[in-house]
């Protein structure tokens, strides 16, 4: 292979590297389950992302072909990475909303939504 694609190939991975190690510190430090949800699955998944589209490269300027298998895992990986995260996030926000409801004021009399950012003239009766 040519100097400028090794190096290419080599940026791809590093690249890639830095990313899953952010997202992995990210998930290890950052306080409550809402701001970790976000480190693995932006940091992580474009970490995983880079080193399968590096190997895709490799393949394809190596051998000649595309591995029909590292297309399926980053297809696999770009689709099912926000739908995950935004079930994590509903699930977080339904455990909590009972510790949301008992801490609102709740001048009106009635009940609160489901979300925290409701305004009162939009809550309704139930």
């Amino acid at each position: 292979m040519d100097f400028i694609l090794e190096l290419l190939l080599s940026a791809f991975i590093v690249i890639a590297g830095f990313f899953s190690l952010v997202g992995s510190f990210g998930l290890l430090k950052l306080p409550d389950v809402m701001t970790r949800l976000h480190a693995p699955t932006k940091a992580t998944t474009l970490g995983v992302g880079g080193i399968l589209i590096a190997s895709i490269l490799y393949n394809l300027l190596a051998h000649g072909g595309v591995s029909v298998h590292e297309l399926a895992i980053t297809l696999f990986l770009f689709i099912t990475a926000p739908i995950t995260a935004n079930f994590i996030a509903k699930a977080h926000m339904h455990l909590e909303r009972k510790k949301v409801q008992d801490t609102l004021p709740d001048p009106a009399g009635k009940k609160i939504g489901w979300s925290t950012y409701d305004t009162p003239h939009r809550q309704t009766e139930g």
